[in-house]
């Protein structure tokens, strides 16, 4: 089938990384992957949630929003994150901290704030994929005072990618009217060296083989190998082994 945008069905919306987009967060990135685009801020604070001052560790953790003018109709804005919000958020924060040593941050916590600017699908995923960059320059920004400033306390680098099954056709990083129209939807966190972090699949009012499942992994992981590589570039460093 052809889709909306004229893609082929395992072809990646055109994806964007602006670096250092904000002057005032540690580490800032504007990311857009068609006509969704996100701002991922990360900053540091110098302290930790009181449950962990005891452990000497370090903290990860995110905040999303849908901004007003992201939607049409207007999205309502809100000081505190709905139930959907609060999902993504607890999903960007699980993702992100599966990468980082912890251990080797130091009593310190940091926020990655993921702002969406415009939506047409995808907002979740985009918004992980664009906080490892924030947050690896967040990270970069602060090596001095690390633990160990001979290294970042990075083991792998992390994007995540929407899979679906429309009009039976399995397809690769839906927009919002595919993903409206989907009977699969499928959103899949993976490490740069090709581990998964979660996955997420549901049958809209319909179900799928194990076939199809892994028809949609081979879409998923080859969907991550070129986001990893668009933020390889973007950060004009070699992937993680």
């Amino acid at each position: 089938m052809d889709r909306l945008d004229h893609r082929v069905f395992d072809q990646l919306r055109p994806v964007r990384m602006q670096r250092r987009f904000t002057k005032t967060a540690a580490g800032s990135v504007l990311v857009s992957a068609g006509e969704t685009m996100v701002l991922c801020t990360a900053s540091v604070v110098e302290k930790v949630p009181p449950w962990m001052e005891a452990d000497g560790r370090g903290w990860v953790t995110a905040e999303y929003r849908m901004l007003p003018g992201s939607t049409a109709p207007r999205a309502a804005r809100a000081d505190r994150p709905d139930g959907r919000a609060t999902e993504i958020q607890r999903l960007i924060g699980r993702s992100l901290r599966s990468v980082v040593h912890l251990d080797q941050l130091g009593p310190r916590t940091i926020y990655l704030d993921c702002d969406v600017l415009q939506a047409d699908g995808g907002t979740r995923t985009l918004s992980i994929t664009g906080a490892y960059v924030a947050l690896y320059d967040a990270l970069r920004s602060i090596r001095d005072i690390l633990p160990d400033p001979s290294r970042l306390p990075l083991n792998d680098s992390v994007a995540a990618v929407s899979v679906g099954l429309v009009e039976g056709q399995p397809m690769l990083d839906l927009c919002y009217q595919e993903d409206f129209a989907a009977q699969v939807d499928m959103n899949l966190v993976m490490t740069g060296s090709g581990r998964f972090i979660e996955i997420q699949g549901t049958g809209e009012e319909a179900t799928f083989s194990e076939e199809q499942l892994v028809h949609f992994l081979a879409l998923g992981k080859k969907g991550i190998r070129e986001l990893t590589a668009h933020q390889n570039e973007a950060l004009n460093e070699r992937a993680f082994a």
